[in-house]
């Protein structure tokens, strides 16, 4: 049930919402957000939510036994509970890629190929397994108590505003809370707004982008011109960030109706000034993971020069692995493990003596490169797109250009996301609160976020293209 789904914005939200107002007390609050997390979940993915319920017993009980181990037990059974949730995230997202990829190698041995029935991936299978092995690794070096409410620590797991797309959020961050939360009026309010702006991002510009971008992704590759090309991967470009982002400020303004407070996931990454700013900018609450519980734990940058470029090359490719279970991603992640490496080793230093506008374009050339290879279908379609790009692509008659592509609602699309990928907007609106009182702009705002979301709900009900890029995730 995605949250741009009109069965989750007109039934099971205003259920959900009311509900929780209804209910008073923050331990009836949290049985019946647990109850409904899990059916938003089994909506979509049926037996399935089996699994994520097999995660959350095992990583309480492998919490018990943390914190119950001796000093020479304790080791043994986090480094256990750890291989556990990596086990059964291999098991359901890379045991296909696995098998294929053996398939492939086995006849050049000589050998049989395996029989193999694909297992299917459960949606945010990754995410929930991340959020438990934060709440492990805390636990593990006492940062936290054990959770000794299997309920609680389910609430964790399960929440559904954050259970499919994130961002991903630590048990330390938020274990307090699920015990005790203040819920206001102006929270409610605030969170609402933020709800609605992430799903006119989503539904509005992302999934508008998207449908030009799978039209000129699926044409065929002899005829892609570089205008046509490069218009592509804009629009991939855009779409990418404001459905992820949408999502994540979807989650975070519905975090904040339920009294949760969920950490910021983007800040303007396309502004970036180097590859490492943009990681800094860009999935926050992804790239603070591997930074905290694989990078520090490997060395960081403590070891030498030489080591650091190896964390860094091994966490930028298990970031790209993360993402997927394809040797695109493979090549996504190490792409942007390569550039990291070049700006330490001093290209940083260079990049600093260049104006901001440089640096800034630097960056999204990279990035956009490396989205090719994050949307391709494979690395043939990748390298074959990346050469219409730069003009090297060999071309049929039956050439494609960008202006048989592009009309008004695009150039408005393409213009609007452009904008609000910068803090222009939030710049305006900060001047036009301080011109007028408080709440009269307030009033203004409210009728406009009402009127967008009743545009977005209008589109959603037309059969509007509305793709959910995270399946694979």
């Amino acid at each position: 049930m995605a949250f741009s789904s009109l069965s989750f914005l007109l039934i099971f939200l205003p259920i959900v919402l009311v509900v929780n107002l209804v209910l008073r007390k923050i331990w009836l609050q949290n049985i019946f957000l647990l109850l409904a997390s899990l059916f938003f979940y089994a909506w979509g993915e049926g037996i399935l939510v089996l699994i994520m319920l097999f995660s959350i017993l095992s990583n309480y009980l492998f919490g018990l036994a943390i914190d119950r181990a001796t000093a020479v037990r304790r080791p043994w059974i986090f480094g256990l509970s750890i291989t556990a949730n990596l086990g059964l995230l291999f098991v359901f997202k890379y045991a296909n890629f696995f098998v294929e990829n053996l398939n492939y190698l086995l006849p050049t041995l000589g050998l049989s190929t395996l029989t193999w029935e694909a297992i299917q991936l459960p949606i945010g299978i990754s995410f929930f397994s991340f959020q438990a092995m934060s709440y492990l690794i805390d636990l593990y070096h006492r940062k936290h108590p054990v959770q000794q409410n299997p309920f609680h620590l389910a609430l964790y797991i399960s929440l559904f505003p954050q259970l499919i797309a994130g961002p991903i959020v630590r048990y330390i961050d938020v274990y307090a809370q699920i015990k005790q939360r203040t819920q206001s009026l102006e929270q409610y309010a605030s969170g609402l707004r933020r709800f609605i702006i992430g799903l006119a991002k989503k539904v509005l510009i992302a999934d508008s982008l998207g449908l030009m971008t799978d039209i000129i992704f699926a044409l065929p590759t002899e005829e892609w011109t570089v205008s046509l090309a490069w218009l592509g991967i804009l629009c991939y470009s855009l779409q990418i960030y404001f459905d992820f982002s949408g999502y994540s400020d979807m989650a975070i303004g519905l975090g904040r109706v339920l009294g949760f407070k969920f950490i910021e996931n983007f800040n303007y990454p396309y502004l970036a000034q180097s590859v490492q700013d943009f990681w800094r900018r860009w999935h926050i609450s992804l790239s603070t993971w591997f930074r905290d519980y694989l990078y520090f734990p490997l060395g960081g940058n403590r070891k030498g020069l030489g080591r650091t470029y190896f964390n860094l090359v091994i966490v930028f490719l298990l970031c790209g692995v993360w993402h997927g279970a394809s040797w695109n991603f493979v090549v996504w992640g190490l792409f942007h493990g390569c550039f990291l490496v070049i700006e330490r080793a001093g290209f940083k230093a260079i990049l600093a003596r260049w104006p901001v506008l440089l640096r800034r374009l630097y960056t999204l050339l990279v990035v956009i490169i490396a989205w090719v290879f994050f949307r391709a279908a494979d690395l043939a379609e990748a390298l074959a797109y990346l050469k219409a790009m730069f003009g090297m692509q060999e071309l049929t008659t039956n050439q494609q250009y960008w202006n048989l592509y592009v009309d008004g609602e695009l150039y408005v699309t393409l213009a609007l996301g452009l904008i609000l990928s910068t803090p222009i907007y939030l710049k305006v609106q900060t001047y036009v609160a301080q011109q007028q009182q408080v709440s009269s702009y307030r009033i203004v705002e409210n009728l406009c976020l009402a009127l967008v979301f009743g545009i977005t709900v209008v589109t959603l009900m037309g059969g509007a293209y509305n793709p959910f890029i995270y399946f694979r995730f």
